[in-house]
C-alpha cells in the first residue's frame, strides 16, 4: 500500500480563538492584508479579529471586497491591494471563497508568476507569503486543503493545486458559525458531506487515512446538519459541524472529489449559484449514476449516516442514497434548477462545460459522459 498525506502543519480549534488573533500570529508577520467579504463586515464577524490584530501592534489592511466563485479580476485586485500595502502576510477570514482569494494572494504576492500561469497542478514556483486561515461556514474545509478554485474570464472553474497553497495556521471558531442564515448552513453542510462522499470514493488516491477522515467527518455532519439548521444558536452542534468539514477537507485534499463537483462547477461558473448549493443539486443524481460502481463504498457509508441498514452491499448502498436525500430535503435547500432560473435550453452547455472538469471527473468511481451529464442535468431540471 502506497500512500501520501498532506495537511496544515498547524490548527487551532477554539471558541473565540479569533478575538486573540493578533497575538497568535504576531510572530509570523507585521503587515498583514486581510481578506473578507462585505457580508461578513456587516455582520460583525470580522471586527473582533480585526481589534485584536491592531491590539497585537500588527498594521492590518483590510480587504473586503472579496466575491463569491472568486472572479479572476477581483483575485488581481486583491493582489495589487497586498503588494501597495507591502504586505508581509495574508489572512483569509470567511468562506472558501474568501480562503481561496487568500490563497492566491500569498502565492503572488512575491512572485513574478501571473494567476495564468499558476493555475494546474504543482506550477507555483517560489515562496509564497506567510498564510493564515479562519473559516466562518462549516463548509468547504478550505483552511486545511491545497487547492484555490478561481472563476475565470471565460466562466471557467479553474484551479491551482499545490502544496504551497497549504495554511501556516488554520484558526477554527465555531463563535464565527453561531447564527449562520439557515440556506448558509446548509449548502455549505451539504457541500462538506459531499467532500467526504467523494473522498470515499476516489478510484486513485483512496487511502486509509482520508476513509478514517471521511466517515468521521460524515458522522458528525450528517447528525448534526438539520439540528444546525433548525437551532443555528447551538454552540456544541456547531462545534460538530465545523470539525466535520474541517475533517471532510482534509480527506478530499488528500483524495480528491469527483462527479458531483465537476457537475456543480457549471452552476457556479454560468450562473453564479453558490458552490455548496450546486454540489446539493448534482448529489443525487450523481449517487444514483455511481451506485453501480460504488454499491460497496456507498454500503459502508450507510453504516455512518443509516446505522442498522441491512441487507445486500445494493441495498445498503439504497439505504444510504435515501438518507443524504432526506437530510438534504430537511435542510430546506432548493432542489430543482428551475428554482434558480435554469431552463432546458441551459442544458447542453452546462454539460459541455462539465466535460472539461475532468481534474475531478478522473477520480469518479464511473466514467461520465456529455450523455451522461445531460441526463443527470435533466434529471433535476
Amino acid at each position: 500500500m502506497n500512500f501520501t498525506f498532506d495537511t496544515a502543519p498547524n490548527i487551532i480549534f477554539r471558541s473565540g480563538a479569533t478575538q486573540d488573533l493578533g497575538n497568535l500570529v504576531a510572530a509570523r508577520f507585521s503587515r498583514p492584508i486581510l481578506l473578507t467579504d462585505k457580508g461578513l463586515i456587516d455582520a460583525g464577524l470580522v471586527q473582533p479579529a480585526l481589534d485584536s490584530l491592531k491590539k497585537a501592534g500588527l498594521d492590518v489592511l483590510l480587504f473586503d471586497d472579496v466575491a463569491a466563485d472568486p472572479p479572476a479580476p477581483k483575485v488581481k485586485e486583491a493582489v495589487a491591494a497586498a503588494r501597495d500595502h507591502k504586505a508581509d502576510g495574508v489572512i483569509g477570514l470567511g468562506g472558501g471563497s474568501s480562503m481561496d482569494t487568500a490563497k492566491v494572494v500569498a502565492v503572488l504576492l512575491n512572485s513574478n508568476q501571473t494567476l495564468e500561469d499558476i493555475y494546474g497542478t504543482n506550477m507555483v514556483n517560489g515562496d509564497r507569503a506567510p498564510l493564515v486561515l479562519s473559516p466562518t461556514t462549516a463548509g468547504t474545509g478550505s483552511e486545511v486543503t491545497a487547492i484555490s478554485v478561481i472563476t475565470s474570464e471565460d466562466d471557467l472553474k479553474l484551479a491551482v493545486v499545490d502544496n504551497a497553497l497549504y495554511p501556516d495556521l488554520a484558526v477554527l471558531d465555531p463563535e464565527l458559525t453561531l447564527g449562520l442564515p439557515r440556506h448558509v448552513t446548509a449548502a455549505t453542510g451539504i457541500d462538506a458531506m459531499v467532500h467526504a462522499i467523494e473522498a470515499y470514493t476516489n478510484i486513485h488516491r483512496k487511502n486509509p487515512l482520508s476513509d478514517a477522515l471521511a466517515r468521521e467527518a460524515l458522522r458528525l455532519l450528517s447528525s448534526n446538519i438539520v439540528a444546525a439548521c433548525e437551532t443555528p444558536g447551538d454552540i456544541k452542534v456547531r462545534e460538530n459541524m465545523l470539525l466535520g468539514a474541517m475533517l471532510a477537507g482534509q480527506a478530499f485534499a488528500n483524495s480528491p472529489v469527483g462527479a458531483v463537483h465537476g457537475m456543480a462547477y457549471p452552476l457556479g461558473g454560468i450562473f453564479h449559484i453558490p458552490h455548496g448549493l450546486s454540489n446539493s443539486l448534482m448529489l443525487e443524481p450523481v449517487l444514483k449514476f455511481n451506485s453501480p460502481n460504488a454499491a460497496h463504498h456507498y454500503a459502508e457509508l450507510a453504516d455512518v449516516v443509516a446505522p442498522g441498514s441491512s441487507g445486500s452491499d445494493q441495498d445498503k448502498c439504497n439505504s444510504f442514497i435515501k438518507k443524504m436525500v432526506g437530510i438534504v430535503e430537511a435542510t430546506g435547500v432548493e432542489r430543482r434548477l428551475t428554482q434558480l432560473g435554469i431552463s432546458h435550453n441551459d442544458l447542453p452547455r452546462m454539460a459541455e462545460d462539465a466535460m472539461k472538469a475532468q481534474r475531478v471527473l478522473q477520480n469518479n468511481p464511473r466514467k461520465v459522459t456529455y450523455d451522461d451529464a445531460l441526463a443527470m442535468y435533466t434529471e433535476v431540471l
